[in-house]
Formats: C-alpha cells, sequence, structure tokens
C-alpha cells in the first residue's frame, strides 16, 4: 500500500523524502502508518527498479544533499496496475487500500472508478451479509458489534453515493 500511495503522490509532483512522508501523513494517515524506517528503504527500491528517478538534487544547511524523486514511466504504468488490482488481502488490508485508491481516483478512467467502487461495494455487502458469530452476551462486545456494523453499513451507504456520482459522470461523458 505504501508504494501504491508513493507512486501515487509522485505523480502528482515531485517530492523529497520528508515532504513525501508528511504528505502521507496529512492524507492517508488513517489508511496506512508512516515511518522515515519504511520511506528511505521504499525509495530506494523503486529507484533500484527504475520507477522513481532522482529529478534534483539540493544541498542541504548541514552539507548533505536533498534527493528530490518524481515518477517514471515505467512507475506510471506499475501505479496503474496497482490501482486496478484486487489483491486478496485481510478485511482492514481492503478498507485501507480502497481508500488510498480513492484518493487517487482522479488520476483513472471513469469506468475504472465505477468497477473500482463496485467491487468494494460488493466485498462490503458480503461481509455485512456472511457474518456468522456465537450470540454476545457481554454489554462491551454487543456494543463492539454493533459499532462495527454500523461503521460497515455507514461504508455502503457512502459507496452507494459514490457510484450514483460516477453514474452520472458516465453518462455526461458518454453524452459529449
Amino acid at each position: 500500500m505504501l508504494e501504491l500511495a508513493t507512486l501515487g503522490l509522485l505523480q502528482r509532483q515531485p517530492l523529497h523524502g520528508y515532504r513525501l512522508k508528511q504528505q502521507l501523513e496529512l492524507f492517508m494517515s488513517s489508511c496506512i502508518s508512516v515511518n522515515y524506517g519504511a520511506i528511505y528503504p521504499l525509495l530506494k527500491r523503486l529507484e533500484q527498479r527504475e520507477l522513481i528517478e532522482i529529478y534534483l538534487e539540493e544541498e542541504g544547511i548541514a552539507g548533505s544533499s536533498r534527493k528530490i524523486y518524481r515518477i517514471t514511466e515505467k512507475g506510471k504504468k506499475r501505479w496503474r496496475k496497482k490501482m486496478l488490482e484486487h489483491p486478496h488481502e485481510s478485511w482492514v488490508n481492503s478498507r485501507s487500500r480502497f481508500m488510498i485508491k480513492f484518493f487517487f481516483f482522479q488520476n483513472i478512467q471513469p469506468e475504472e472508478r465505477f468497477q473500482l467502487i463496485e467491487h468494494r461495494l460488493m466485498e462490503c455487502r458480503l461481509r455485512l451479509h456472511n457474518q456468522d458469530i456465537e450470540p454476545l452476551t457481554d454489554f462491551y462486545q454487543e456494543t463492539a458489534w454493533q459499532r462495527y456494523q454500523f461503521v460497515l453499513k455507514s461504508e455502503i451507504n457512502w459507496l452507494e453515493r459514490q457510484l450514483i456520482l460516477e453514474q452520472k459522470n458516465l453518462k455526461e461523458i458518454v453524452s459529449h
């Protein structure tokens, strides 16, 4: 997920590691954990795989240089592939991955957005209807369970609204 988010942010503008971490924390802190121990090794791996490149190196105050990275064409293709994939993963990770993807929806086609929303909506509905649990007798467990179901139903409602908006967008595009 960190790779998807990093490549997505670098599509918007070239960034150095510190600024990239700030952007990730600002926009995606509810989806992923961001720390320097993960950012700089990721940048190095992405550069080695030619998904990003050094755009500019600035001299720092203490004599160390600061590398500003930008995404390559190969990186854009990789990002697009990661945007459209549906990996098998935990429920928590799939929710986080969808929200990261949603943040970058402007960068993909309306039909692709529609398909991603439909897929997430299907996952949520299946999750809601395939919940087979033992009866809860503890007040706190019952309250937590009710909250979980409320959050899931809220996500379904939000996705349904997003799907309607995307349908309108698709109709407008077709009519022009």
